[in-house]
């Protein structure tokens, strides 16, 4: 038999097996799954035979494949099995490597910021270093994926880096990588004598653990009120979001429910423990960048009346993904089902099957959104994420401000500032003075950048509406005096945005010398969500009232 033969003998069971196991409810879309592989093995095998160049088959069908999954969601994605480090990195937290964050600037990539004890912080790696060369590979032109996959290897390995100092200065240095583990709880601690604040930035297989670690310390220090942070937190596992609601509840209570297609996939999820403490008033902090097992912990608080909910709408991501083997070392992440807190809502935000074609997936609309109740009859409603309790206006940054993050112009004078000053204050009372602000506005002042403002951009849109009504020549003293107040001045703006700007550079300087707990902690002053969130817990009256009880 040749080898063509049992290529498609080998297809015929594979698809067998498939029909089988699945045991598809129809004849009609049994048929059509047959149609589209065999039509796609078709296409595969011409390909092979006739293309005028050489095919990188490998490079051909994950393209095919990242193309089909890209109609249904953005959280159905397969691993190549070279991206199996990515899928463990995302999972546990853990990964072979130094032990830092790069970032890409101009033609470079620099060492952003090197975790605290790891190996690149303990051979002397700084924000602000260039990586010129690792293992004797050129890294100049190279992408920030290039540069992080030469970086990571097996724990044990050893790993050359030539670096090139602010100053100008090259440096080799040869270092051991390490398993990476990167904290689900980067900070806990008191914010007053009574009120302790824990910090959760991701779901891995630690999150509940590390949690319920930084409960117990903080229990030991006297707290008797909490915040749990969880803005910016994209979610993760499931099960870890079950057993951090189970701190504050009772066991058997419902926490979440999922519902798919296939009836298997239909679950609930209950707790399984005793609680660590039913009464501790505790407020959940969450953001547009707060999602899924974000969205279970803080929906389920809420509809249990058990949490104080603040800060802004949630990411709203009420879908549920399970990670299935492949061969060849991969694996596939899919949509399974949506989950549903304890009131019965799901928090799905976005519809992303039902689009045509390229369009953007829409929201689901308001006419199909359903209200539910809380324990204590409080309104909620699905569709849109959670919605806080205390819901605290967000300020965006000014153009200038987002100007100066996106081109490092904050990063590039931290590093200058770190080599310019041995010791800072702690992070808590680390303050820029005057002099020193101003010595920064000089420096933004000699880069070459440019920006625009929201309300030149308006006035240069009413200029065009009134030129073609036939209204500029009448208009045109107003619209000149009101252009040169808000066309772009680095001066004015500097001092305008002074207040925002300045947190932002402290926070990038406290980071050189503190590292991640250090920027946590600088960031509580100006902190609009935690401060509420304080003040709710320090008084009672309005915590009960806000939740019913």
């Amino acid at each position: 038999m040749t080898v063509n033969k049992l290529y498609h003998l080998f297809i015929l069971q594979l698809l067998v097996v498939f029909l089988s196991t699945f045991q598809l409810r129809a004849q009609s879309n049994g048929f059509e799954v047959i149609r589209s592989m065999e039509l796609m093995n078709q296409i595969f095998e011409q390909l092979d035979k006739y293309y005028v160049d050489d095919i990188e088959t490998g490079k051909l069908s994950k393209t095919a494949i990242d193309a089909m999954l890209n109609e249904l969601d953005p959280y159905t994605v397969y691993y190549h099995e070279s991206d199996i480090e990515d899928y463990q990195l995302m999972t546990t937290g853990q990964y072979g490597g130094i032990g830092a964050l790069i970032r890409k600037i101009d033609d470079g990539v620099f060492i952003a910021e090197p975790y605290e004890g790891n190996p690149a912080a303990t051979a002397g790696l700084k924000a602000g270093d260039k990586i010129l060369e690792i293992d004797g590979n050129s890294m100049v032109g190279k992408t920030s994926e290039d540069v992080s996959t030469a970086l990571k290897g097996p724990k044990g390995t050893e790993v050359s880096i030539l670096v090139e100092k602010p100053s100008g200065k090259k440096e080799k240095v040869s270092f051991i990588r390490d398993e990476i583990k990167i904290k689900d709880v980067p900070y806990s601690g008191m914010i007053d004598e009574e009120v302790g604040y824990i910090k959760l930035t991701s779901f891995t297989q630690t999150a509940a653990s590390e949690v319920i670690a930084a409960y117990n310390d903080l229990k030991s220090k006297g707290m008797t009120k909490l915040i749990f942070d969880l803005r910016g937190n994209g979610g993760g596992l499931l099960i870890e979001a079950v057993k951090i609601v189970n701190m504050f509840v009772p066991k058997d209570q419902l926490v979440v429910t999922t519902k798919g297609r296939v009836v298997e996939e239909n679950r609930t999820y209950k707790t399984m423990g005793m609680p660590l403490d039913l009464n501790i008033p505790v407020a959940v902090l969450i953001d547009g960048g707060s999602a899924s097992a974000s969205e279970i912990v803080s929906g389920t608080l809420q509809d249990l009346d058990r949490a104080v909910i603040v800060g802004s709408n949630s990411f709203g991501k009420g879908l549920v993904q399970r990670t299935l083997d492949l061969d060849y070392g991969s694996k596939i992440k899919l949509t399974i089902a949506k989950y549903y807190t304890p009131s019965g809502r799901c928090v799905q935000r976005l519809e992303y099957y039902d689009k045509e074609g390229n369009a953007k997936p829409a929201e689901i609309a308001d006419s199909l959104l359903t209200r539910f109740k809380t324990v204590n009859g409080r309104e909620v409603i699905d569709g849109r994420g959670i919605e806080p309790d205390v819901d605290v206006e967000q300020n965006e940054y000014s153009r200038l401000t987002a100007m100066l993050f996106v081109k490092n112009i904050l990063f590039n004078y931290a590093t200058k500032y770190y080599y310019e000053h041995e010791s800072i204050a702690s992070p808590e009372q680390f303050e820029l003075t005057t002099e020193e602000y101003n010595q920064f506005k000089s420096y933004v002042l000699e880069q070459d950048f440019d920006y625009s403002t929201a309300s030149e951009e308006s006035l240069k849109k009413f200029r065009e509406i009134a030129e073609e009504e036939g209204f500029m020549d009448e208009s045109k003293d107003v619209y000149e005096d009101l252009m040169a107040k808000v066309v772009p001045s680095k001066e004015r703006d500097l001092e305008k945005f002074k207040k925002e700007i300045k947190l932002l550079l402290e926070n990038e300087i406290v980071s050189r010398y503190y590292y991640q707990k250090g920027r946590v902690q600088q960031a509580f002053r100006g902190d609009e969500d935690l401060l509420k969130a304080v003040e709710i817990l320090n008084n009672s009256e309005k915590y009960n009232t806000i939740l019913g009880n």
